[in-house]
């Protein structure tokens, strides 16, 4: 009789595939790690400290993830063109750096996970970027690659991968995919994808027609946990629901249904693989299938909070080369960083356009949608920061007129999701 007083036990952790086809995942309190992994414990500021493997002890506001280094292996489809052609990646997550304060694999997983980092959706992500880098001319991988181009090519994506993600690639090597790529598949998943995105843009039209019928809506408040958004799902294109933004969002979402579907077959050091199928979203999104314009907005101001600041230091650490022009540039691109990371910091509320009056559902997805934006240039800030680590004294300049470009979009979106709302008003003779 007296059992029903005793405190019920706590379901352990299901750490199966950890070091396989999972990465990572988050622990509570009480959880025993294994003994080959490597346990991360946030504080409520977002500062991580590496602990042993073994019972997860973790304070008030704090938390915990777990992690095995790997290698792991997974083949990447860089060009979406080609889905036969492809890059084996093999990668470990980087060791601890005594010079760094915050490891950057440890922010990725505070950033960006959702509580579990699956091998499969890392390569995707990992994907993701090296299609943007080739698309922009950031890398260069061109048919007939000769020795010094390859080279070139690997420096570049090394770089990459440990400064975006914080792992380091022990080896790549190109892989004929073409037994494992399912070309009606893709063909199919693209139609599915178009005619989604055709549905969503229907239905964003619609309900935002009825909503400047119907006047100002309820605020809707995201209900945002203390994992970050993830890399454990992949998204399609923002939900949007004005009707001026509506074509653009059905554009975007069928550029991406045409353009970033990959097939990523994703395998441990033990040589057991699966070809999986993932359809990728927008590059930095990483939203999961039905996310609404609120979740959507709270979890990107939420990288951006945690990520801008440590951008800054990075670009702060980088050896100059001689000359004051760049150094006024460089000084320049740090204050301009750090007033988009207090522009971060003072965000008005998504759903409200005033006290006590509530915003239109239309209006926070514009909203929604402008901070988007500027994760997007979140992301390419730090493939230029990749790239600045590698460039010579002549790259510079074009890198800081990239690096211009990045920021004039980081501040507008940030400048458009915090402009006020005007009242609609009829036109009158």
């Amino acid at each position: 009789m007296m059992g029903i007083f005793s405190r019920r036990r706590k379901p352990a952790a299901d750490t199966g595939g950890l070091g396989a086809t999972l990465i990572a995942l988050r622990l509570e309190a009480g959880d025993v790690a294994p003994a080959q992994s490597v346990v991360v414990v946030f504080n409520a500021a977002g500062h991580g400290r590496r602990v042993v493997a073994g019972k997860v002890a973790c304070e008030q506001g704090e938390m915990a993830f777990c992690f095995h280094p790997g290698p792991y292996t997974v083949d990447l489809v860089p060009f979406a063109s080609a889905p036969e052609w492809g890059l084996r990646l093999r990668f470990v997550v980087d060791a601890p750096n005594p010079r760094v304060s915050q490891q950057r694999f440890d922010l990725y997983l505070f950033s960006e996970t959702a509580g579990r980092l699956e091998l499969a959706d890392f390569a995707a992500a990992a994907g993701m970027a090296l299609q943007a880098e080739l698309a922009q001319g950031a890398l260069d991988l061109p048919p007939c690659t000769s020795l010094d181009e390859w080279h070139a090519f690997r420096a570049g994506l090394n770089q990459l991968m440990y400064t975006r993600y914080g792992v380091t690639v022990d080896d790549c090597l190109p892989v004929d995919l073409g037994e494992q790529v399912d070309f009606a598949t893709i063909l199919q998943s693209r139609a599915q994808q178009a005619a989604e995105a055709d549905r969503r843009a229907a239905e964003q039209k619609a309900v935002a027609n009825a909503a400047v019928s119907a006047g100002p809506t309820a605020p809707v408040e995201p209900h945002i946990g203390t994992a970050a958004p993830g890399a454990a799902t992949i998204a399609t294109a923002p939900d949007v629901a004005d009707t001026a933004i509506a074509p653009a969002a059905h554009a975007s979402a069928t550029r991406t249904a045409t353009t970033t579907t990959t097939v990523v077959r994703a395998a441990s050091a033990s040589g057991h693989a699966a070809p999986t199928a993932v359809s990728t979203g927008v590059a930095g999104g990483q939203m999961p299938h039905g996310a609404t314009a609120a979740e959507q907005d709270a979890r990107a101001l939420r990288r951006l909070f945690i990520e801008l600041p440590v951008l800054s230091v990075e670009l702060r650490l980088l050896t100059l080369p001689d000359g004051l022009p760049i150094f006024e540039k460089h000084q320049s691109l740090l204050l301009r960083l750090g007033m988009a990371a207090l522009n971060v910091n003072t965000m008005p509320s998504l759903a409200w356009a005033a006290p006590d009056q509530p915003l239109p559902a239309a209006d926070q997805a514009r909203r929604s949608a402008q901070t988007m934006t500027a994760q997007t240039a979140l992301d390419e800030a730090w493939s230029l920061l990749a790239r600045l680590q590698l460039a010579d004294s002549q790259q510079w300049p074009q890198l800081l007129d990239e690096a211009d470009r990045i920021c004039a979009n980081l501040e507008t979106g940030l400048s458009l999701r915090r402009a006020p709302h005007i009242e609609r008003t009829e036109p009158s003779l």
